[in-house]
């Protein structure tokens, strides 16, 4: 008995559509960690040449006045 049922005439074309869609999100992953690696690169690099983020701003002047945030 095998755990593959039988597909008929047809088992070529469904076993293309899993690997066509095992490929594409196999590629989809990928680019996801790759992006994410190269958006922290860029979110280093700013910050070494001294640019912070808003929030990071915000939350430093809130915490110098006590917790209400200073008006520009």
């Amino acid at each position: 008995m095998s755990f593959l049922p039988s597909l008929g005439q047809h088992a070529g074309f469904i076993w293309a559509a899993y690997g066509v869609a095992t490929l594409v999100l196999g590629a989809l992953i990928w680019w996801i960690h790759f992006d994410a690696r190269r958006q922290r690169q860029l979110l280093a690099d700013l910050e070494a040449m001294g640019i912070r983020r808003r929030s990071a701003r915000n939350a430093a002047s809130k915490s110098a006045t006590g917790g209400k945030a200073q008006s520009p």
